[in-house]
């Protein structure tokens, strides 16, 4: 994780925010006051609070961690964006 201080990030605050939507890196804002922060992208953040909410769900990662084990995976294709339906 790459990190700035808060003075230079203010100076840079439109290519930091860019740069973290672009290379999904976050970036640690340091300050003087030993509170630093972290810059993220908006897709980044709402994967973060999906994952959170589903590992909420009681016994739902036990159930995904099932369904993974005892499944025969070896005949599965990838998915494709393209492909119609």
């Amino acid at each position: 994780m790459n990190t700035i201080n808060i003075t230079n990030a203010r100076k840079n605050i439109y290519q930091l925010v860019s740069d973290v939507n672009v290379g999904y890196n976050p970036i640690t804002i340091v300050n003087n006051k030993g509170k630093n922060a972290v810059l993220i992208s908006e897709d980044e953040w709402k994967g973060i609070e999906e994952t959170l909410y589903l590992s909420s769900i009681p016994g739902y990662v036990d159930e995904i961690k099932k369904i993974d084990e005892n499944e025969d995976w070896s005949k599965s294709e990838r998915f494709n964006p393209d492909e119609e339906w």
